[in-house]
């Protein structure tokens, strides 16, 4: 082969080479070079999936309008690292399709941080995505337990379903001296089946006897038959473990049914004498339920967040926005302890952040569950009063 052949190919192959490192010198690589462009920019993007629409909404809703809120404070106060944050919300209905569809276009929009989904399966369906891609996790609300489970990116600023299951079968036991406890719960709900397990196997180990765990599917107005068993039991607490609009559908059928026994439950309850008639809140008067924040909490921080968002609403904050809030603060804490938006550097400084915030104060156990207290509620007269703080040593 002749010289300048030789040299032709040579070159040839050299720009190959370069050409195959500049395209595989790793994906390392292409996010240096995103992280540069996004950490030069004048602006931070966040934003969430969440139901904005459809039949939980009012936790989406109220979920966006808390974060909102918190991100009006903290582009009046200069931002995060000097960045006004820029706001995307999308919304999903609650659905799983929708919400990844969502993910897709925040990835899109190449947002730093995500906050959401609000539901339980919509935030796993989320989350799944997310490890992928290792952007930082945040879901406000998601209590179901293999949200966070795995995923070194995800993080909760809820407590955990079985940490609720545990803490109210302790209630029912020492605060309410239940013998005989009953359970009534929704099979198409994750976050009502995995609660009401653990609530079963902690009642029985606290030596209450579990006399009925009867069950519905998620179309079913009509409980006559499951209460009609339970009544038989004569149960002292009665555990319903779902979200609001059902548990405003069944309490009436329970006084109906003639039960008698105190009722429980989780932080679904949370907005349900929103949805239920005046005259139907006899039924509910005196029930529990588990929560994450109350509006009679007399702390200035508290107080001052309850007025800033009557006077931005014109309601009072459900759990739900406190949350929401709450979320906002936290990954603005990381991010200035962090120094950066970069996303591994936000995730580790969460792994150690103490966080201070409306719905309490926490640390992160090895599932990246915030170890947390619960807020018993007591309905009397027609409004949510706080009863009491319970909490175990960890929410695993």
């Amino acid at each position: 082969m002749k010289l300048k052949n030789k040299l032709a190919v040579g070159m040839l192959l050299a720009g190959m080479f370069l050409t195959a490192c500049s395209n595989n010198g790793g994906n390392e690589g292409k996010k240096a070079d995103e992280g540069s462009k996004k950490e030069a920019s004048e602006t931070l993007k966040l934003g969430n999936s969440s139901p904005l629409t459809g039949q939980v909404s009012v936790y989406g809703i109220t979920t966006n309008n808390g974060i909102k809120l918190a991100i009006d404070e903290v582009n009046a106060n200069g931002g995060i690292l000097g960045k006004q944050i820029e706001w995307s919300e999308y919304d999903d209905k609650g659905e799983i399709t929708d919400a990844v569809t969502n993910y897709n276009n925040l990835m899109q929009d190449e947002v730093e941080a995500i906050f959401g989904g609000v539901p339980s399966k919509p935030s796993l369906a989320i989350a799944e995505s997310a490890a992928k891609d290792e952007v930082v996790f945040i879901t406000p609300t998601g209590t179901q337990a293999n949200i966070t489970e795995g995923k070194k990116n995800a993080f909760r600023t809820c407590f955990t379903d079985p940490f609720q299951g545990e803490v109210l079968a302790n209630f029912s036991k020492n605060k309410l001296e239940a013998k005989k406890v009953a359970i009534l719960r929704n099979q198409s709900s994750d976050f009502s089946m995995g609660v009401a397990d653990v609530f079963s196997k902690k009642a029985g180990e606290l030596g209450m006897e579990v006399v009925a765990d009867e069950s519905y599917g998620d179309s079913d107005t009509d409980f006559k038959a499951q209460l009609t068993k339970v009544r038989k039991e004569e149960p002292d607490v009665l555990f319903i473990p779902d979200y609001y609009e059902k548990v405003a559908l069944i309490v009436p059928q329970v006084r109906e049914a003639g039960i008698d026994a105190t009722l429980v439950g989780a932080d679904g309850w949370d907005t349900v004498l929103s949805v239920m008639d005046q005259s139907n809140f006899k039924a509910i008067e005196g029930s529990y339920f588990a929560n994450q924040f109350t509006l009679e909490d007399p702390s200035e921080k508290v107080q001052n967040f309850i007025k800033a968002y009557e006077e931005k609403y014109g309601e009072k904050p459900s759990t739900f926005a406190a949350e929401g809030y709450d979320t906002v603060y936290l990954y603005k804490q990381a991010a200035e302890e962090a120094g950066t938006t970069e996303w591994d550097k936000v995730i580790e400084a969460l792994k150690n952040i103490k966080f201070d915030g409306i719905t309490g104060s926490f640390t992160y156990d090895e599932n990246h569950n915030p170890i947390k207290t619960a807020k018993m509620i007591k309905i009397v007269n027609g409004e949510y009063k706080f009863d009491s703080d319970l909490g175990v040593e960890s929410n695993k």
